[in-house]
């Protein structure tokens, strides 16, 4: 298998959350885009800011790999009309997918008409763009059966308002990778938590992010149905390929 095709390589954290000068994270943001290009991965996963020089440097590539950015990151709180502005933002700038976090202190709430609503919109905002988008649950912030709730509802809003052929271009998403859990709880993605998804939203698309950080767990991941993987240990994953290929 080439596991690079089911990567968004990730870098999202802020120079403040980073401890970092403006200077010193663009630089990261340099090198994750170099590194995508020599593995080819699917596409990598930045801040809206990053996107003109990560476009600028994918086309001087001639390179295939695709830009994605987050809407509402990554409490999930802004509202709608702010997701959907930065979202307008960002698609201007040439972003390709866009991993919108889903109000899920609102669902939690049991407000489903607001967040019915965001997900209505963004995804139509998305696909009269002609772009993916990704709905981030925050799964470390939801119990098993509000994960069950919501992966099927963004399943039937996609099949009711948008129709089944649409199902390709809208992903169920697992995690920020920033939720703060209690006693060092899993804070992304799990294998029963992407069995759980995989169970719920398919023919959606779905996508593992969080805790990420090995091939091994990516090959399981990937064999229980999810379709693209986000993690900050992009490169780790391929080289311990390319050795297993060898025979290593």
């Amino acid at each position: 298998m080439e596991i690079n095709q089911f990567l968004d390589a990730t870098y999202l954290k802020t120079a403040s959350q980073a401890n970092l000068t403006e200077e010193e994270t663009q630089q990261k943001v340099i090198e994750l885009v170099k590194e995508a290009i020599l593995y080819d991965y699917k596409l990598v996963m930045i801040r809206a800011i990053h996107i003109p020089l990560v476009k600028k440097i994918l086309n001087e590539a001639k390179s295939n790999v695709l830009i994605g950015t987050v809407i509402g990151f990554h409490e999930g709180t802004y509202t709608t009309e702010e997701k959907l502005k930065e979202a307008k933002a960002a698609i201007v700038l040439g972003a390709d997918e866009l991993d919108f976090v889903v109000n899920y202190t609102a669902f939690k709430k049991g407000d489903l008409d607001l967040v019915r609503n965001e997900i209505i919109k963004g995804i139509k905002l998305c696909l009269d763009n002609n772009k993916v988008v990704k709905w981030i649950l925050e799964v470390a912030a939801l119990t098993n059966e509000e994960i069950i709730v919501i992966s099927r509802l963004i399943k039937q809003i996609v099949f009711e308002d948008f129709g089944e052929e649409n199902a390709k271009n809208v992903f169920v998403k697992s995690s920020t990778g920033f939720f703060k859990t209690k006693n060092n709880l899993p804070n992304g993605a799990t294998l029963e938590v992407m069995k759980i998804i995989s169970e719920n939203a398919k023919p959606l698309k779905i996508k593992a992010a969080g805790g990420v950080r090995d091939y091994e767990t990516a090959l399981k991941m990937i064999t229980l149905g999810v379709d693209r993987i986000g993690t900050s240990s992009s490169e780790e994953i391929i080289k311990r390929e390319k050795n297993r290929n060898k025979g290593y």
